[in-house]
């Protein structure tokens, strides 16, 4: 009798066995972008996309869902079924949005599992080439002898907007913030100086700055940006451990089983030391973290801190 119970154990635990051993056999995953076609987080899906794919033996499909800062998108991941086929990809609005945004359907800490930080990158403080503005001194200046200095950013609650809130409180600054609907309208108005200045990626502002039509003036990285190495850091230029980076991770289901977790971890390392994919990253500005989901979650939860405060210190709206 118990060889037959110890047969029967045997028999009742094959299936799932089978199952946990089957990732990712069964069916394609799908990688919802929290944020529409064209933009960075689209493009960094793609650039890991098909080595992904190889990695992992299996189709790997791009679903941009964006909206509401990426909270639309991340959303559908949250109540997605928990099997290891639905990942997110998202930004650094991922951390801003809990405080940022009323009555999310989800919650950031309690619904998702952080697999890995792909990738940071500096923001770029920069005004047009016809501009007043020759030095970040210059912005300094107008700003104490009260003159109209504002800057535009990719929306109310972005990263730039919270960024650049932090050092104006912090140092005194008096400006005030224009929001647009993204990087492609601010760029549009910045280079043709409609706006005085602009806070965005190095993704989003390289090009303008490379064809001369924008004059970069500060970086927000703690170190100069390999991609802008002659354009000084804030902390450079006097205002010390003042950081802020733009980021891009991939999250999951929270009850997505920790050996599939694991998996999609190793294979995301995998596909970050590929030559091939870390010089596409690099062309947009961004530079590779990779790591373990324990140092991605504690990351998460540390910017999730510091623009909680910012948010709340300063009642800040989304649009």
């Amino acid at each position: 009798m118990k060889k037959l119970h110890a047969l029967l154990a045997c028999i009742t635990f094959v299936p799932y066995l089978v199952f946990a051993q089957a990732w990712p056999t069964k069916q394609p995953i799908k990688l919802v972008v929290v944020f529409p076609a064209g933009g960075s987080v689209d493009q960094v899906a793609r650039i890991l996309q098909v080595p992904l794919q190889q990695a992992l033996g299996q189709t790997v499909i791009v679903d941009n869902k964006g909206g509401a800062s990426g909270a639309i998108g991340t959303a559908l991941v949250a109540q997605a079924p928990a099997d290891g086929y639905t990942f997110g990809v998202v930004f650094d609005t991922h951390a801003v949005n809990p405080s940022l945004i009323p009555n999310l359907t989800f919650d950031t800490r309690k619904d998702l599992a952080d697999i890995i930080v792909v990738g940071k990158s500096g923001m770029v403080l920069a005004t047009y080439a016809a501009s007043e503005y020759k030095t970040f001194a210059d912005v300094v200046a107008a700003s104490k002898a009260k003159k109209n200095v504002s800057y535009g950013s990719i929306g109310s609650g972005s990263l730039g907007h919270l960024a650049m809130t932090l050092l104006g409180k912090s140092s005194g600054f008096d400006w005030q913030h224009i929001p647009y609907k993204g990087g492609g309208p601010l760029m549009n108005d910045a280079i043709a100086g409609h706006v005085p200045l602009s806070i965005g990626s190095v993704f989003v502002s390289k090009p303008f700055i490379d064809s001369k039509r924008m004059r970069p003036l500060a970086v927000t990285s703690s170190k100069r940006s390999p991609d802008l190495p002659s354009v000084p850091t804030l902390v450079e230029l006097g205002y010390a451990g003042f950081e802020a980076q733009a980021w891009w991770g991939v999250i999951a289901p929270v009850k997505t089983p920790s050996d599939i977790l694991r998996q999609m971890n190793e294979a995301l390392n995998k596909v970050l030391k590929d030559p091939a994919v870390a010089k596409k990253l690099d062309e947009q500005g961004i530079d590779i973290v990779g790591g373990t989901p324990a140092q991605a979650k504690s990351f998460i939860e540390s910017q999730m801190v510091i623009w909680d405060k910012v948010v709340k210190d300063n009642n800040i709206k989304a649009e």
